[in-house]
Formats: structure tokens, sequence, C-alpha cells
């Protein structure tokens, strides 16, 4: 049989629910990705928010979607997933409407949370149901639509994005607000609930497995050696769209772009990177996965680890438009070849008797990545590179950076790029203390990991201090990032101290 009958065969064996819930897929994550391409630009420029306090609000926002989907997952199974696609829709839908409607720092941090809350709700429903509506034989080729899915809205969003943004800012959020609205009427009356399965997880039973997991010091302490990879990230929402915004000539780029009838209409912009990013995994994702198909998942991580850094590298020296994107384009590869093995390597170094609960909170990246790379990438933007930012008319009209200007853009991507060899040195040291499930290495991990809560707890007692007695003023915002310093160190310390190793 041929590749093409092959493939048309998998395509007509996926019943009308598997489709979708990619149709979901792609309109909520075009919504998402549309407004977070711009999202740090706006507050900063339109609303005149610090890059730090959007950093932030960021961090919290985009660490709630990635937690949120423990408790998503759970209430999905018990009331069912189309009920809780209409909560989920209904929630993403109120809160890009009101972020769009409002200009106060504290409601729109109000109602970004609205929207994440929709979306860490919404994602468990989508996996679940692409994994019960495939089989054994179509299953690599059913979650292969849904990634795609992902990234051809996180591709087109923004170009609806840089167009309509030129009317009026609010339409940006109004958009995605429309779009998720839209998603309410086939989640009402055209999705199925796919077949469910024999059992139901309790409340108490999510809360003992994720008790477990988080106990394990030698889990945790590979979630956050790999986590800081993921800060380099989270830049692709918030120093990386200032940088191009306060550091890069993007005339010549929009030069080229009025040559290509289909770009023409367009400026190049902050949700430029969210396309560069999308549109490289797109074209490359089915190449990189062929290569790295059969290969183990370590030195493939640690190949995509460097070659990410890399685009870090080419950043430093980016003081050119397409230099620019040249580096976020081979970050897009170094991020592709490096996450799909994540997973794989997360299936090796998890308990043999709980792969598949460890498997679910292997997404715990993201929570540490996006906390502590929003706030990092802005406190450091704020200190390093705004102080020399040129002028903006002078910028434009194609003016050379100043000597200090270079030198401060080349220390802060340089930054990243050691956080990401930081990252790969890790790993490989993980892997060759920490990968094997013995009562040592579980020892060994669990004084690391208590050294590492203990730092937290004085570091977030040291910021309680300052911002309650040392200021002038209550720093609100210290005080918050103390708050919860102390509570991730202290109920670290509290949950691997009552695990028996």
């Amino acid at each position: 049989m041929s590749k093409d009958k092959k493939k048309g065969s998998a395509i007509r064996s996926f019943p009308p629910t598997f489709w979708m819930a990619n149709l979901m897929e792609l309109f909520e994550r075009g919504a998402y990705y549309g407004m977070n391409s711009v999202l740090a630009i706006y507050l900063v420029k339109e609303l005149k928010f610090t890059e730090e306090s959007v950093g932030f609000l960021q961090g919290f926002v985009y660490a709630l979607t990635y937690i949120m989907p423990i408790v998503g997952g759970a209430l999905a199974e018990r009331l069912g997933y189309r009920k809780m696609l209409m909560v989920a829709f209904s929630l993403l839908s109120i809160g890009y409407f009101a972020t769009g409607n409002f200009t106060s720092y504290g409601l729109i941090f109000l109602f970004l949370l609205v929207m994440a809350t929709g979306s860490g709700l919404f994602k468990p429903i989508i996996t679940g149901t692409v994994a019960r509506t495939t089989t054994k034989e179509n299953s690599g080729f059913g979650f292969g639509v849904y990634y795609w899915s992902i990234n051809l809205g996180a591709f087109l969003a923004p170009f609806f994005v840089s167009w309509i943004k030129g009317f009026n800012w609010k339409y940006v959020f109004f958009s995605s607000a429309v779009w998720c609205f839209l998603m309410l009427f086939p989640a009402a009356f055209l999705y199925k609930d796919p077949d469910k399965p024999k059992s139901k997880k309790s409340a108490r039973q999510v809360t003992r497995e994720a008790l477990l997991v988080l106990s394990d010091s030698r889990f945790m302490l590979m979630i956050l050696v790999y986590s800081c990879f993921w800060i380099l990230y989270f830049q692709m929402f918030g120093s990386i769209l200032w940088y191009l915004r306060d550091f890069i000539n993007r005339t010549p780029v929009t030069e080229f772009m009025s040559k290509i009838p289909l770009l023409k209409i367009f400026e190049f912009d902050a949700e430029f990177v969210t396309i560069i990013n999308a549109g490289t995994i797109i074209l490359l994702v089915l190449i990189v996965s062929r290569v790295c198909k059969n290969l183990k998942p370590l030195p493939v991580m640690a190949a995509g680890i460097i070659i990410g850094s890399t685009g870090f590298v080419i950043l430093a020296f980016s003081h050119g438009a397409w230099l620019f994107i040249l580096g976020i384009a081979v970050f897009s590869i170094g991020e592709m070849t490096a996450h799909p093995k994540y997973y794989s390597y997360v299936g090796l170094v998890a308990p043999k008797d709980n792969v598949a609960v460890y498997m679910g909170y292997a997404f715990l990246y993201g929570v540490i990545g996006s906390l502590f790379g929003s706030n990092f990438g802005a406190i450091m933007y704020e200190k390093i590179l705004k102080p020399v930012a040129p002028n903006p008319d002078a910028l434009a009209a194609g003016a050379l950076l100043s000597p200090q200007a270079m030198s401060q853009t080349r220390y802060f991507w340089m930054i990243f790029a050691i956080l990401g060899i930081v990252c790969l040195i890790g790993m490989l040291l993980y892997n060759r203390f920490f990968s094997q499930d013995t009562p040592e290495t579980n020892l060994h991990a669990r004084i690391v990991m208590l050294v590492v809560y203990l730092v937290l707890v004085g570091a977030g007692g040291y910021f309680l201090i300052e911002s309650l007695f040392l200021a002038p003023q209550i720093q609100w915002k210290t005080l918050v990032q103390a708050l919860i310093m102390l509570l991730l160190g202290g109920g670290g310390l509290v949950i691997s101290r009552s695990k028996k190793q």
C-alpha cells in the first residue's frame, strides 16, 4: 500500500469528535497566541506599565495555564468533557473581552487570570479527546494533527492581529474573545463526549498522586534543571518583543515584505516573533522528528538545548532585523528538537510502577519556566537594556547603535545563552548521577532539593523583610514575590520531608 493511501486511510479512521476537538484547538490556540504575541507590547506601549510589572503579571498568568490542567483533567473526567468545554470557553471569552475593556493593572491582571483558568481547563479536554478517539494504529498520526493544530493557530492568528491592531488595540482582545465565543456553539451542539474510562479519579486520588510526584526529589530535580531551558522560551513573550521594539530597525524586513503579494499589507512587528516560531516548527517538525525518531532521548535533548542556546547567541549580535529573525528561527529548531524527546526521557527516569502518573506532571517545567522566566527577563531588561535604548526616530532612520548599547545587548542575551548551557550541563549531570531510581540516587536528590528549598525560604524571608521594613513604603510586588518564594520553599520542605526515602 502506498504512503498516500495509508495517510488517506488514517484520516478516514478518525471519528467526527476527533476533528471537532482539533478545530477547537485551532481556534483556542489562535486566540491565545494572537493575544500573547503582542500583550507585552500593548501593556508597556499603550498602558504605560513598566516592563518589570508586566513580567510579574505574565509569570503568574502563564504559570496558571500549566497548573490548571491538573484540576481541569479531574473535573472533565467526573463532569464530562462537553460540560467542561462550555465552562472553559465561557471563561476564555469573558477573560479576553474584559481584558480589552479595562486599563487598570489590577483588573487586567484579574481577567488575564480568568483567561488562564479557562485555557488550563481546556487543555486536558482536547488531549483526552484525541487520546480516546484514536487507536494504537493511528494515535501517532492523530497527535501529529493535534500538534499541527496548535502551531497552525499560533502561526495564522498573529497575521490577523498584525492587521487588526492598526485600527484599535482593543480589537486584538475582542477578536480572541470572539474566536472562543464561537466555539461555544459546536461545543454545545456538535461535540460528543468520547467513551469514558471505566474508573474516574476522585479528588483524593488526584491529591495523592500530586503529593507522590511533588515529594519525589529525584523527579523534581529533573524538572528544575529542564526548566532552565524554558526560561529562554518565555522570553518570546516579553524581553524579545521589547528588544525588537527598542533596538531593531524593522524597516528592511517591512520593505522586503511589501514586495510579496500576500505580505505587503503587513509591517514587521512584535507579532512576527510568534509567527516565526510557529512557522519554523510547521515547516521543519516532520524533518526533525524523522531524523530524531530512533535516537536516544538525552543526546537529542542535548542537541536541542545547544541549538536553542545558539539562537540566543545570534540574538546577542542581532543589531539588524534579518539576524534577529535567524536567532528566533534557530531557537525554534532547538525547541522542536529537545521538547518531544523530553517526554520520552520522563518515561525513562520515572518509577516504573508509576510512569503514567509522572507523565501527567511532566508539564511542571512550564510552571517554573514561566514564573521565573517572565520575571527574570523583565527585571533584567529594565536594568540592562532599557537605560541604553536608542531614540526611536534615530533607530527607524537606520542609525547604528552606540558602542555601549551594543555591549549591553550582547551581555543581556549571553546571560540566557549561558543559562541554556547550564541547563545542558545540569541534564548531563542529572543523567549521570540521578537518572536511576535507587535508594542512593533518591537520597542524594533529596539532599540537593532540600538545599534548593532552603535557599528559596532564605531569599523569601529576606525579601519579605525588605518589602515590609527596609523600604520607605511597602513594596507590594516584592512582598508577593517573597510570599511565593516562601510558599515554594516551605511547601517543598514539608512535602519532601513527609516522604519516606
